[in-house]
């Protein structure tokens, strides 16, 4: 399977024109911008491995993706590429998105601070360790596009892109505006969150809501692009 998606979305430089056709319809001379934007995606689970795949078809070029976590049995109700159970997330969509860059590393609060991400333009964040996300908020917010929790949730028509101030419903949203105010973070951000609210205690989870959370994301992500 890896085979055939890869060929899918590799063609050679002859066909480059009938790979992109559609978006060059779409985005007209903007194209141009997505293609030369680079992006890094931190974690590729059921949010980010979605972002990763619209954003790598819609003609980015340069993609770098974070993740240091192995495919489990369980990811297959909602991750792209979890059918290759017990292989490494990056190595898998190293395969299947030959053009993308990989950083094996697990995503803590020491290496967001020790990280340089003045190389790119737009930082997905689609993990979700709170420390990490609050010290990744309080250094990039400016060209940050972040996701709050996914799970538990079946209805994607209640994902919104609001002030992280005025966010409700979702318990991991509150403990990163609770770590935010307690550092004195006051800066006006905006996150991806559901205001619906949860239906379960355990991490359930719906590929409906947590595929529309990572193709959230990489509309966002398009949308600053073209307004740069």
């Amino acid at each position: 399977m890896d085979t055939i998606l890869t060929e899918s979305l590799n063609h050679d430089s002859k066909h480059s024109f009938n790979r992109y056709d559609r978006c060059k319809k779409l985005f007209a001379d903007d194209f141009e911008k997505i293609q030369n934007t680079k992006i890094i995606i931190l974690g590729v689970g059921g949010v980010g491995s979605f972002a990763l795949d619209a954003l790598y078809r819609t003609g980015v070029k340069d993609i770098t993706i974070v993740d240091y976590d192995t495919f489990d049995i369980t990811n297959q109700n909602r991750q792209i590429g979890s059918e290759f159970v017990g292989e490494k997330k990056v190595e898998v969509f190293k395969r299947l998105y030959p053009e993308i860059k990989i950083i094996e590393v697990k995503i803590t609060k020491d290496w967001v601070s020790g990280f340089d991400f003045s190389g790119y333009d737009l930082i997905l964040d689609a993990f979700d360790d709170i420390l990490p996300k609050v010290a990744l908020i309080q250094k990039e917010y400016k060209k940050l596009i972040c996701s709050g929790g996914s799970a538990k949730r079946i209805n994607p028509l209640k994902i919104e892109y609001v002030s992280i101030w005025k966010t409700h419903s979702d318990p991991f949203v509150r403990k990163i505006r609770e770590n935010l105010k307690k550092n004195g973070f006051k800066k006006e951000f905006k996150i991806i969150f559901s205001s619906e609210e949860p239906r379960c205690k355990e991490l359930g989870s719906f590929v409906g809501v947590t595929g529309s959370f990572g193709l959230t994301m990489a509309s966002l992500a398009i949308e600053r692009i073209l307004k740069s």
